[in-house]
């Protein structure tokens, strides 16, 4: 193993979304003691740190990012205790446990904001971002809301307005109040002190607003049908250069405890992105880098942002790369069952900590959700929602996957989930669990594949070819992203045996001056 990095830098990253993972309370919801009961199907896998999205308390208006209280955990999923024993067990087993932060904006019925719109001279008052209404009784300007509509909600008892960058029901706090700042470092503090090992920050990015609170520009290129939202670009509403102080302190309160990471949420364009690591690297240990999920799936423009990446971040930052997540389309819909199979060669040997969605490993896709089963926020208001990619997971043939004894689970499941369960694929030698399994322990036992160097050897046509290496060794990986048999030329010193291929049936295999690939194959090849 490479000594010199940290356990978040040479580890594997799995998300689990608590309501879809294991139910075992029968209610239809996931919780906590289901991910107890399955951590050792994690150590099976290879994880070695889990993120808990939300789980404390909660009016679940949009599913716990609507947090009422921060240092309590939800009775849906279960209590502290339960929390307690959840961290304790991961790390028996060598897992880490991170926690999702959601540091941008509280429940509207969270204690602090019901003092906060109680009166306006409360000492909370200026906890929350409250504005007077301009002279005709418009809102302070005209900033939009994620999930649909204007971000101001009016509040009769007080006739002001609150901002809202989500749902009326999630007021955005003041980070520019060193009150807010002290109070969230200590939620932080709270569960650092309980053994949790880091956290995800949601929206890192939304904690900081303009000052004046000017108004969002036009966005030239929205078109008429797509998200509302990007009607205006953000410019004044998110990603203000303060916010960098912010990560900073909030860095500090990690960096008085041993070996805690901070990993942020960064929807933000690449030269933007990499100023989270902050100066001299103070910032996050890891702003998500979420490119995979939203560039064009061809060879070219994946190996060039890879290069751009590779050359943006600053001295000593440690990269990532990210698949799936709870907001996005699975990646199995994106770009197909076999294609997806290239897609976890492909985040399992680039340079950096890879973050993998539940699922994912059994090429979970999403599913269409009947109208009636529609329950998230965004598809509701806007007709665009992720219920399809936050379906529960798959775990046998019996009744409700093996994730629920409830009549009926919370979302619908997969009609495929009799045949494709981790109790059929981890019996099945060539299936997407077991590729997911070889994959992350080549990885963990190979130094040039978990803090090698990255050099692209080429991205052209259909093909994206690299090399990872390590004091004299090394890997080449060649991956087919197109749907026909390609014969790829190798140099000298890219000669040596496959370790593996996504079809799982070509180990030791002897390649020279080329490589075949059958459509849809990625291969490792160990050099030398």
């Amino acid at each position: 193993m490479a000594k010199e990095h940290l356990w978040w830098q040479t580890g594997i990253v799995y998300q689990i979304y608590p309501r879809s993972f294991q139910d075992t309370s029968g209610n239809g919801v996931g919780d906590l003691p289901g991910i107890l009961s399955r951590l050792d199907y994690l150590q099976w896998l290879g994880v070695t740190a889990i993120w808990i999205s939300p789980c404390f308390r909660s009016p679940m208006k949009d599913f716990g990012y609507d947090v009422s209280d921060y240092r309590d955990i939800d009775p849906l999923f279960g209590t502290l205790s339960d929390m307690d024993d959840v961290i304790a067990a991961a790390h028996e087993r060598g897992i880490r446990v991170i926690l999702d932060f959601v540091p941008n904006h509280t429940s509207d019925q969270h204690p602090w904001f019901i003092e906060s719109r109680s009166s306006r001279d409360n000492p909370k008052r200026d906890w929350y971002i409250w504005r007077d209404a301009k002279a005709d009784g418009s809102p302070p300007n005209n900033w939009l809301a994620n999930f649909g509509g204007i971000g101001w909600q009016w509040d009769e008892h007080t006739n002001q307005f609150y901002y809202h960058a989500f749902l009326r029901e999630q007021p955005d706090l003041n980070w520019r109040n060193p009150e807010v700042r002290e109070a969230m470092f200590g939620v932080l503090r709270f569960w650092l002190d309980r053994g949790v090992d880091g956290f995800r920050v949601d929206v890192l990015y939304h904690l900081i607003k303009d000052e004046q609170l000017r108004d969002n520009p036009e966005n030239p290129k929205w078109e008429e049908g797509e998200n509302p939202y990007r009607r205006l670009k953000a410019v004044y509403s998110s990603d203000q250069d303060e916010v960098h102080d912010v990560v900073r302190e909030m860095r500090r309160v990690f960096d008085s405890y041993d070996d805690r990471v901070i990993i942020g949420e960064t929807y933000v364009p690449l030269r933007r992105l990499v100023k989270y690591y902050g100066e001299n690297n103070d910032g996050a240990h890891m702003p998500f880098n979420f490119q995979l999920l939203l560039l064009e799936w061809r060879p070219e423009r994946i190996g060039e942002f890879i290069d751009r990446y590779e050359g943006a971040l600053p001295e000593g930052a440690w990269p990532n790369w990210v698949l799936g997540n709870h907001d996005y389309p699975r990646v199995a819909w994106r770009v197909g069952a076999a294609q997806a199979r290239i897609a976890a060669m492909l985040l399992l040997t680039l340079r950096g900590t890879p973050t993998l969605y539940y699922g994912d490993e059994l090429g979970m896709a999403d599913i269409e959700i009947p109208p009636d089963r529609v329950v998230d926020p965004p598809a509701l208001t806007l007709g665009v929602g992720r219920d399809g990619e936050r379906t529960p997971m798959q775990w046998d043939a019996s009744p409700n996957a093996g994730f629920t004894s409830a009549e009926e689970p919370w979302l619908p499941l997969a009609p495929d989930y009799a045949a494709q369960n981790t109790a059929v694929q981890r019996e099945d030698t060539l299936s997407m669990l077991t590729l997911h399994r070889r994959l992350i322990h080549l990885r963990q036992s190979e130094d040039a594949l978990m803090a090698g160097t990255y050099h692209r050897m080429y991205a052209e046509g259909d093909i994206l070819a690299y090399s990872r290496r390590h004091n004299g060794g090394g890997f080449a990986v060649i991956l087919n992203l197109g749907g026909s048999e390609q014969v790829v030329e190798l140099g000298p010193a890219d000669s040596g045996r496959i370790a593996l291929s996504t079809h799982l049936d070509r180990e030791g295999d002897e390649v020279s001056s080329r490589v075949k690939l059958r459509p849809d194959e990625g291969v490792i090849i160990r050099l030398g």
